[in-house]
Formats: C-alpha cells, structure tokens, sequence
C-alpha cells in the first residue's frame, strides 16, 4: 500500500509590522472595514481586504441578521462585491481580522469553511494563489501562500463533470 501524505505549509509573523509593506496596508484597510461590521448579535466583528490585480482594494465586512443563516461572513462579501464590480479580475492578496467586543482576540482567526469554499472556488478560476493574510484583533499574523493550503482537498467544478 503506497501512502500520500498531504501538507501545508503556514507562516506567522509576530506582529502585523513584520508584514511586507503592502501587506501592512491591505490589513489596515481590513481594520477600518472590521469597525464597519454590522455584528449586533454575536458582537464579532470581521473585516476583509481584497488587492486585485488591477489595483482596486475591495472592503467586507461581516453582516448579520436576526434570521442567522441570512447573514454573510466579510470574505464572501468582499470577493463577491470583487466579482460582481471587477468580473475577470484576479485577487491577489487578501487580509483579514478580527476583534470581539466580548473578549480580546489574540489568536490569528482563519476563515471560516464557507468562506474558504467560496475563496476556492474564485481561486481555481483564477488559476492563481491568492496570497491571505489573517489574524486577531492584535498579536501573531499567519500567511498561506494561498487559499488551497487553507483548504487542500478543494472542491470544485472538475468533480460535477
């Protein structure tokens, strides 16, 4: 029997100033969108940042609703908001983060499986990584080379025929 092994490969970063320039940018922007969340039930916010290959910075943030399957996490609304304004458009880079107003978050806080899902699904249409970027409120960034080290057994269009 021939085993496979299958890996990824996760960077972290201490603190956000240890980002690439442009890194550091696209997560401040997710900081300023995280504040705009519209989170009144579960009181966590989340903010995206979405670089694209055309230059654009496209924002989400997390919105809920009373009715709690309505609401939409902040990575889908910023790549759908991508793909609806800048069809064709790749993204290359995408910072997220986090901050609770029950409790500080310190941990680097991944998307959740929806939105890597979703994430892979404009990922393999693009037929490049994008580059993400995550964390907390404060402290320690994780860096995955792209949305398939989050999710490496993705499915996608090839297994509906």
């Amino acid at each position: 029997m021939k085993k496979h092994i299958i890996e990824t490969v996760l960077e972290v970063y201490d603190s956000v100033s240890e980002l690439p320039k442009n890194a550091q940018i696209l997560m401040k922007k997710a900081q300023l969108a995280r504040e705009q969340a519209y989170a009144p039930y579960s009181k966590f916010k989340v903010g995206a940042a979405l670089q694209l290959a055309n230059g654009e910075v496209v924002l989400g943030n997390n919105q809920e609703n009373a009715a709690y399957p309505s609401g939409l996490c902040a990575e889908r609304v910023a790549v759908f908001a991508a793909g609806a304004n800048f069809p064709g458009v790749a993204v290359e880079m995408i910072a997220l983060t986090v901050r609770s107003e029950k409790h500080k978050v310190t941990t680097p806080t991944a998307p959740c499986g929806a939105c890597r899902q979703s994430l892979a699904e404009y990922e393999v249409n693009q037929k490049t990584p994008m580059l993400l970027y995550f964390m907390g409120e404060s402290g320690k960034v994780v860096k995955a080379a792209s949305v398939k080290a989050l999710l490496p057994l993705v499915f996608d269009s090839s297994f509906l025929g």
